[in-house]
């Protein structure tokens, strides 16, 4: 007969290593996701040259959103399911991460010089720790807060690369409010969107919010002035493609389902990899010669990253 105890004691290995197995990819997710907002910062700052921000941000979330209102239909019309009562904090969610984010991201990006606004935007791990903190209450070890800082001071590092090869900049005060309340937004989704993840899949909750906030959108096409898409250059209507499907639907997919099984900070922590992944496509794309200044700067991210994710867990 077998004893309770060894088979408390299997069960618990069992457990802990499908709790082991969810993390990773939980945390691959995340990487995958953060490496597609960083090639999207490259994308977005080339269109918003000929389409307008708050256009350019329907077109690219209104893709995103069919494309996941016709798998899901397909694959897993079940997770279509939610409880009415439920629609005024997705709408919430969606206001602020499908709308207000990529219009300041967007309108940002044509004031900003890139070396600005990569850090104003690698700021959100920062807002996310202190908002995970005075909202939810959520409980780091010094490791953990460490690695935070470590991986923003990477960041910063890499900024000093690129401000080195030299950019330029028009209005720094507006872009960097503008970038600012992008980072804000960026988390305050992170620490809200936890509790629709509590009852909802990652794909459910990314489809209403995106839906929801590219109905919002909607109006802009009344605001701004629409270019003649006739006129688009074929470059510029793939990098739109590119930013609905790869850089909407699936990276906001990959990222909210991340935050099911990790922490707001130690998900947003991977927004450090945003202005590495630009810099990387900017090098093999543009030719732009990498420094000894990256290969620190990406050491560090890789090092903080490490220190939030793979410490020991929290005692309850």
């Amino acid at each position: 007969m077998v004893e309770p105890s060894a088979l408390l004691a299997v069960a618990g290995r069992d457990w802990n290593h499908v709790m082991t197995r969810d993390r990773a990819i939980a945390n691959a997710s995340a990487c995958i996701a953060a490496t597609l907002f960083g090639a999207s910062v490259v994308a977005v700052r080339i269109v918003v040259r000929d389409i307008p921000p708050l256009t350019l941000a329907l077109l690219r979330f209104g893709q995103g959103a069919m494309l996941l209102l016709a798998g899901l239909a397909l694959f897993r019309r079940d997770r279509l399911r939610i409880d009415p009562r439920d629609l005024p904090y997705l709408a919430f969610l969606g206001a602020i991460f499908f709308a207000v984010f990529p219009t300041t991201f967007n309108m940002g990006m044509r004031y900003e010089a890139a070396s600005r606004g990569a850090l104003l935007l690698a700021t959100i791990p920062l807002w996310t720790l202190v908002i995970a903190r005075l909202v939810s209450r959520e409980q780091l070890n010094p490791r953990q807060i460490l690695g935070v800082f470590v991986s923003v001071a990477g960041v910063a590092v890499v900024i000093l690369q690129r401000r080195a090869a030299g950019t330029g900049s028009v209005d720094i005060v507006r872009g960097d409010l503008l970038l600012l309340i992008t980072a804000l937004c960026g988390a305050i989704y992170n620490v809200s969107a936890k509790r629709m993840l509590r009852k909802y899949g990652g794909l459910t909750v990314t489809f209403y919010a995106m839906l929801i906030g590219s109905l919002l959108l909607t109006p802009a096409l009344t605001v701004e002035r629409l270019p003649s898409f006739s006129a688009l250059s074929a470059e510029t209507v793939w990098l739109v493609i590119f930013l609905g499907v790869l850089g909407g639907a699936l990276a906001f997919s990959l990222w909210t389902s991340a935050l099911r099984r990790l922490s707001p900070t130690q998900a947003a922590v991977y927004i450090n990899l945003n202005p590495i992944a630009a810099t990387l496509l900017a090098a093999s794309v543009l030719h732009e010669r990498l420094s000894s200044l990256f290969i620190v700067g990406f050491i560090g991210v890789a090092a903080g990253l490490m220190i939030v994710n793979w410490s020991p867990p929290l005692s309850s």
